[in-house]
This record gives C-alpha cells, sequence and structure tokens, in this order.
C-alpha cells in the first residue's frame, strides 16, 4: 500500500430506518443543504439507470481544514435501503460503500472509503501528514453523523413549529 492510500471506515448510528438514511445518501444533489460542512457543491451529470446505478455526479467537497477536493462518483451498486457503493475519480481514486442494517428504532451506518489520494497536496505530503489528513476525513465525517440525525429529525416532525426548532446543519470552516 502506498504512503497516499487511505482506507477510513466510520460506523454511525442513527434514528431512523434503513429506508429513511439510505433515501438521504441515495440523493447527492441534496448534500449541500442537510451536510454542508463538508459538501460545497454537487453536479449531477448522468442519472444512471432506473435504481440509480450508472449515476455521476461531480462534488467539490471539504473537511475542517481549508483545502477543496473536486472529484467525481459513479454509483456502482444500489441495494436499497441496505446497500449503496461508488467509484471515486479525480482529487482521488478509490471507492466508498455505505451499509445499513436495522437496529431496534434506529440504523446502524457502516462507510468503508478506500482511496489513493492524487491531489497534489494529499500524494506529496502524505508522508508525513498522513495523520492529519485522516482526522480531517474523521471531522468530515463526524458533522455527517451529526447533520443527518438533523435531517432525520426534520424528516419526522410533525408540524411546522417542531422543525423550527431543529438546529440547522454544522456550517462549513474556513477555505
Amino acid at each position: 500500500m502506498s504512503i497516499n492510500t487511505y482506507r477510513f471506515v466510520t460506523r454511525w448510528r442513527v434514528e431512523g430506518t434503513p429506508a429513511e438514511v439510505y433515501a438521504l445518501l441515495d440523493q447527492p444533489e441534496e448534500f449541500t443543504r442537510w451536510w454542508p460542512s463538508v459538501w460545497l457543491a454537487v453536479e449531477p451529470i448522468d442519472r444512471g439507470d432506473a435504481r440509480g446505478v450508472g449515476r455521476v455526479v461531480r462534488f467539490t467537497s471539504k473537511g475542517y481544514l481549508p483545502y477543496r477536493l473536486r472529484w467525481t462518483a459513479r454509483t456502482v451498486e444500489s441495494d436499497p435501503p441496505h446497500r449503496l457503493a461508488i467509484t471515486a475519480s479525480g482529487d482521488f481514486e478509490g471507492s466508498g460503500r455505505w451499509t445499513l442494517v436495522a437496529d431496534g428504532t434506529g440504523t446502524v451506518v457502516d462507510y468503508v472509503w478506500e482511496v489513493e489520494a492524487n491531489k497534489p497536496l494529499l500524494r506529496y505530503l502524505s508522508f508525513i501528514l498522513k495523520p492529519i489528513f485522516a482526522a480531517n476525513h474523521h471531522w468530515a465525517m463526524a458533522r455527517g453523523e451529526e447533520s443527518i440525525a438533523l435531517e432525520l429529525a426534520r424528516v419526522k416532525a410533525a408540524t411546522a413549529d417542531e422543525r423550527a426548532r431543529i438546529p440547522p446543519p454544522p456550517r462549513p470552516t474556513f477555505g
């Protein structure tokens, strides 16, 4: 494994059914609304087939640190409401796989992200800054867990007043 290769495993537990969680993860064009701390721009390129396989989306994303990542995702697997997988190209190459499992009144969400960094900053400085780049990813995923929990609460809110009491999702940091 090269120094600029990363493998991250993230686990969330959120209050919502796998179908509710999957519906949010399967609509990347909405990420800028409910997970704005990480997703700065989303450009749908191709819708893919009826299940979304073959969908292509161009992203601009970031974590806590002041650099942006520009990359494209292609959906390669769609098995609602249990699995969703993509391949990535651009500032990194690799794959990501969401797995959702019911857990009482909630859902356990696992995300495995395996990529090789192509962005020069990441590629050339991974040998020394890999722990910082990894912490940046973990920060982004923690904001995702917080943001999806808020969005699920908004979806389930019975009234406009109830929705209004739910705080907005975390905003992007500098950069």
